[in-house]
């Protein structure tokens, strides 16, 4: 694989862990979660028990991301962990569907609070905007990570800022009560019933943690990898964690939990208590900074898998070129792009995404497994208990898929394995250096 050069420091990199985990979601799945739990304290627990798994995840991201310090994250360490055939599924799954998927959802869900302010026509809301959107990040990505980089770190910092002035402008402004969070652990009148309440929200928050491990897939590019990407991943997921409660009892403190209505009305309700008749206006920025942050993070992480699959032979090689000028993986970023264009055109990619999912969840899981499988031994003082907490979390989410969306996560399955027939007709194996749970001399 072609050096790339390492221009990110860990700024940057926490700005990866954080941006798509703090993206729409951090709007949305507060307000949802607490009205189906009908319990503050079991939103707490519910975001506590998905901060652990995080955590345990992140553990073992960021070990596997010192031993193979290079651009591909997952895709690096399934393929020697399990071989060409399981790391080449996980890219078509990421080219194909999640990654542009995930980018043409947060960038027509960004157009909606634009909305807000300008009213847009029909066709330029769902088409001419978001495109014109994925070309200007798609611009910052090819003029030089250390651009797209910076103006990441600089929207992450902006956004966290706001996240929390909002959590503390809502305790010290008078603008709630403590009241609103009593009785603390006892269920309202009308929520759902348990265990289907505890099941979705646990799918919801699982989610709303979703990206997390995209700093790996940059590991090529990060100054220091050794000790920058452990802080990253630790130090991101604790941020993540913390902005995710304070978020939400900060809602609570603010709108009774018998008042809460959807999650689509979450930034009207919280706007409107904490800022009057201008509170959705102010809201809706602090949307649109959170989701600029997270599509920074994944239009920069996504085609570096894209990149070392192309550098292995296992895509068209023009995706594994790198620009003379400034080093960026150019074809890759065009091609993941290019994608997100085709799915915007179609107005299919919420329901892509759903068929997804369970598949993305097996992924992590053989991820985190491949620690089991390295030549050398891991010798950390949290192993093996963390890849063994993080496995039975993402089987217990896989599980719970299973149970609520069936045919969606079988179809995601049969979508994600038709790519292997592409990889027989169309593409090499890798060189026979690179063998499954051998791990490559580094420099």
């Amino acid at each position: 694989m072609k050096n790339q050069r390492r221009q990110l420091g860990v700024a940057a990199a926490i700005a990866v862990v954080t941006g798509e985990s703090t993206a729409l979601g951090i709007f949305l799945t507060p307000a949802s979660m607490a009205k189906a739990l009908g319990s503050p304290f079991l939103l707490a627990m519910a975001w506590s028990a998905t901060a652990c798994m995080a955590l345990c995840g992140a553990l073992c991201y960021s070990e596997l991301a010192i031993r193979f310090p290079q651009a591909g994250g997952e895709y690096v360490y399934l393929r020697y962990g399990y071989g060409e055939r399981i790391a080449f599924l996980y890219g078509w799954m990421s080219a194909t569907v999640m990654d542009p998927g995930v980018t043409a959802a947060l960038v027509v869900g960004a157009v909606a609070y634009v909305q807000i302010f300008v009213p847009l026509g029909r066709h330029v809301a769902t088409l001419l905007l978001p495109g014109a959107i994925l070309m200007a990040l798609a611009t910052i990505n090819y003029f030089g990570t250390r651009l797209s980089g910076s103006v990441m770190a600089t929207a992450n910092f902006l956004k966290f800022a706001l996240l929390f002035a909002l959590v503390g402008w809502a305790l010290l402004a008078g603008k709630g009560s403590i009241h609103h969070l009593a009785p603390f652990a006892i269920r309202r009148a009308g929520s759902e019933a348990l265990f289907p309440a505890i099941a979705s929200t646990m799918v919801a928050a699982f989610f709303s943690f979703g990206g997390w491990w995209e700093a790996g897939k940059l590991a090529g590019e990060i100054r220091n990898p050794e000790k920058n990407l452990p802080r990253a991943f630790i130090g991101g997921v604790l941020l993540v964690t913390a902005v995710y409660i304070l978020i939400s009892f900060a809602f609570l403190y603010v709108v009774p939990l018998e008042n809460v209505v959807s999650n689509t009305t979450f930034v009207a309700q919280f706007g409107s208590a904490l800022f009057g008749g201008a509170g959705e206006k102010i809201l809706s920025v602090c949307v649109l900074i959170s989701v600029f942050g997270g599509l920074m993070a994944l239009t920069m992480a996504a085609p570096r898998v894209y990149y070392a699959m192309a550098c292995d032979g296992a895509l068209f090689p023009a995706f594994g070129r790198l620009h003379p000028r400034f080093g960026t993986p150019v074809n890759a970023i065009l091609l993941q792009t290019g994608m997100a264009l085709l799915l915007l055109t179609l107005g299919a990619f919420d329901h892509i995404l759903a068929y997804i999912i369970f598949s993305a969840v097996i992924f992590l899981g053989l991820s985190a497994a491949s620690l089991f499988r390295l030549e050398r031994p891991v010798v950390r003082w949290w192993y093996p208990a963390a890849p063994i907490v993080f496995l039975l979390g993402c089987f217990s989410i896989g599980v719970l898929i299973l149970m609520h969306y069936p045919m969606p996560a079988l179809l995601g399955l049969g979508i994600v394995l038709a790519g292997d027939l592409l990889r027989r007709l169309f593409f090499t194996a890798r060189p026979a250096e690179h063998t499954a749970g051998v791990e490559p001399t580094l420099s």
